[in-house]
């Protein structure tokens, strides 16, 4: 074989290769930028949670756990609109067994917490995070244990005190949200961005 043929047939035998790199698809996100979000994000689930705690305490120092009701039926779900509308990503509280049918959760989600419902905590002890980078944007799910103050509303139907549970039940005729124990999956909160909304709050961080 001559030198010209066999430069020819060299890039005859590149060029499907060629092609095939030049049809990959990109990453949505650089490895930076998916560390910048998932730190967004991160603040996101850190607000929600404060603010509503804070909500939920205030509720129960001034009406007792039946007015703590109320605050998850309004307050929270005003938080959730807030910090979405701030922020241009969809956040929001969901969980497998949901006492708002508004936070039933999507595929995603309830693979997600399924995976998660035997150890909601990390090895260090922290609620357990997940991060989720595809063509359409990013999803950030972290983990929400029962804690204590969850179990006035959430723990064993008989604990639960008589004016709590019509509460409930006026609020939420179809709730499945009893009958947990401290430290088990309550639910997560989840945060979504579509990649042009990720694109704009990165780069409105940045500068």
């Amino acid at each position: 074989m001559t030198r010209r043929a066999g430069l020819a047939w060299a890039v005859a035998a590149a060029a499907p290769l060629l092609l095939v790199a030049a049809c990959a698809p990109r990453p949505a996100l650089s490895d930076a930028e998916e560390a910048a979000a998932t730190a967004l994000s991160a603040r996101l689930a850190d607000r929600f949670q404060a603010e509503l705690q804070q909500a939920l305490r205030d509720a129960l120092a001034r009406d007792g756990a039946a007015g703590a009701i109320g605050v998850c039926a309004e307050q929270a779900p005003a938080i959730a609109a807030r910090l979405s509308a701030e922020s241009g990503a969809r956040v929001r509280r969901t969980a497998l067994r949901n006492r708002n049918p508004a936070a039933a959760p999507d595929a995603f989600e309830r693979d997600t917490m399924t995976a998660w419902a035997e150890a909601p905590l990390d090895a260090a002890g922290r609620p357990k995070a997940v991060t989720q980078v595809s063509a359409e944007g990013l999803r950030y799910m972290r983990a929400i244990p029962t804690g204590g103050l969850c179990l006035a509303c959430h723990g064993a139907p008989d604990a639960i005190a008589p004016d709590v549970r019509e509460a409930i039940a006026a609020r939420y005729p179809a709730d499945r949200a009893t009958g947990f124990r401290e430290g088990e999956l309550r639910g997560a909160f989840s945060i979504s961005w579509t990649l042009p909304a990720l694109k704009q709050a990165l780069a409105q961080q940045a500068g």
